[in-house]
């Protein structure tokens, strides 16, 4: 009896040192995390990108790529922090798939202060435009991404930037579906850095 309970015991912690490692432990509160604070495990780069941690964060820089979840997501709700170095720009895609060029498909909300885009954070870029960065660069923010039907709402710190519901009949790859969630490298001159990624699916 000692026997089976020490082995569930040292079954049990490699279980849950497994999820903490891979970034699927799974809080009280539904959500999952994507990023384990310590390597890309669980993430696949597109286009030699390059994409690295550091200091626990995920800092995105260099030649245009993207960071694809290797899981895939439909309805979902998504959160993480940002920092944008001054001039930056990068995105989050949602519904995509690996491609190793631009994603053809999903949805991309905006990240970008002071880049010389004019379309700030929140937007869903080429759909819906936000003109306010409503943040600083050099500060850590809040970005949530709320996908259920075909409803998207995009938050910046808790308050909304976009509520956008999808009218029917678009067959666009820029489309509601599933697939998986992306972080942009957008050009050499862009320094963008996320921690505490997250997400809970929905029904």
């Amino acid at each position: 009896m000692k026997n089976r309970v020490t082995n569930l015991t040292v079954m049990t912690f490699v279980f849950l040192s497994f999820c903490w490692l891979s970034g699927e432990g799974k809080g009280d509160d539904g959500f999952v995390r994507l990023f384990n604070g310590r390597d890309l495990t669980g993430w696949k780069a597109s286009e030699n990108g390059d994409f690295s941690v550091e200091d626990g964060v995920i800092v995105v820089r260099g030649n245009r790529a993207h960071l694809f979840t290797i899981s895939e997501y439909q309805n979902f709700d998504f959160t993480c922090e940002i920092m944008t170095q001054p001039g930056s720009n990068s995105g989050i895609y949602f519904h995509t798939a690996y491609e190793e060029t631009w994603p053809s498909k999903g949805y991309e909300v905006q990240v970008n202060c002071t880049h010389s885009d004019p379309v700030k954070n929140g937007s869903l870029w080429g759909v819906v435009k936000n003109y306010n960065a409503r943040v600083e660069d050099n500060e850590w923010y809040t970005m949530q991404i709320t996908v259920q039907g075909q409803n998207i709402v995009t938050r910046i710190n808790g308050k909304v930037v976009v509520d956008y519901t999808e009218p029917a009949g678009v067959t666009a790859g820029r489309r509601i579906g599933k697939g998986s969630i992306a972080l942009q490298a957008h050009d050499p001159k862009s320094v963008v850095r996320y921690r505490n990624l997250q997400v809970k699916q929905l029904k």
